[in-house]
């Protein structure tokens, strides 16, 4: 039920969503003024929301901090958490997102002996189901290139981040062998990760995040500025849905 009131109230957590609110609540009514702030505040949020450089500021409060490969230290396993990719139907197979950073990183630790296995963790996190089934999906990519499947855990049951850390300790309990983990999943994501794997018990964890917006130094340029972008919007979704995501977590007690 939390899973499916979750993925509900994403709907109103998108700032697309507010705007069509706002525009629909100014075409039905027959107040005038309501109409004339809803009009006005859907134009105001269309805009503040698809500024870039706004957008940045942000995202660099709330991102890990990144690590450069040679500074990461040896673990026995990295565990790499879904919802990087959607399935294509049409040419039966996997379509990296934005996401698919982790597994293109984890990839690369692996090969610099930087980290022994790989636990790929989820299955499907949509409401309505379809053909994804993203760990065991990963595996078989990844054995046909070249990682021996030995070296391969799957998880594929959970559909969110508190169900990646409960469902990743039932795994790693049956692999004694597993002292260490390394967590890798994208910067916005990682604050709400980490968070639940420690809850759940993890202890020698480190965290390697992926996919950042920002960096180090912060550089904007003067389109970021004047220049209002529509894939902006999608990106401010993810980042409110992180801030009530770890809210709301904390609130039910998953960390």
């Amino acid at each position: 039920m939390f899973f499916i009131l979750s993925k509900i109230f994403n709907f109103f957590t998108h700032p697309f969503s507010w705007v069509v609110i706002g525009l629909l609540i100014a075409w039905v009514t027959k107040r005038p003024r309501l109409a004339r702030y809803s009009f006005r505040g859907a134009v105001i949020v269309l805009l503040v929301f698809s500024n870039t450089f706004i957008f940045l500021g942000f995202a660099r409060l709330w991102e890990t901090e990144g690590k450069k490969i040679e500074d990461v230290e040896h673990y026995d396993c990295a565990v790499v958490l879904g919802g990087m990719a959607e399935y294509d139907k049409s040419h039966e197979r996997l379509s990296i997102r934005r996401g698919g950073d982790r597994i293109w990183q984890a990839i690369n630790l692996y090969h610099l002996g930087k980290v022994d296995k790989l636990l790929i963790s989820g299955n499907n996190g949509f409401l309505l189901g379809d053909a994804l089934d993203e760990a065991n999906q990963f595996k078989e990519v990844l054995v046909e290139n070249g990682i021996p499947e030995e070296d391969i855990l799957v998880e594929s049951t959970s559909k969110n981040t508190y169900q990646n850390a409960v469902e990743c300790k039932k795994v790693l309990d049956q692999h004694p062998e597993i002292q260490s983990i390394l967590l890798v999943t994208s910067a916005l994501h990682m604050r709400r990760a980490e968070a639940c794997f420690t809850k759940a018990g993890f202890e020698k964890m480190g965290q390697f995040s992926t996919d950042h917006y920002t960096g180090p130094e912060r550089t904007f340029s003067l389109s970021q500025i004047f220049i209002p972008k529509v894939s902006t919007l999608n990106d401010w979704e993810g980042l409110i849905h992180e801030w009530i995501g770890y809210l709301t977590y904390k609130l039910v007690g998953y960390i």
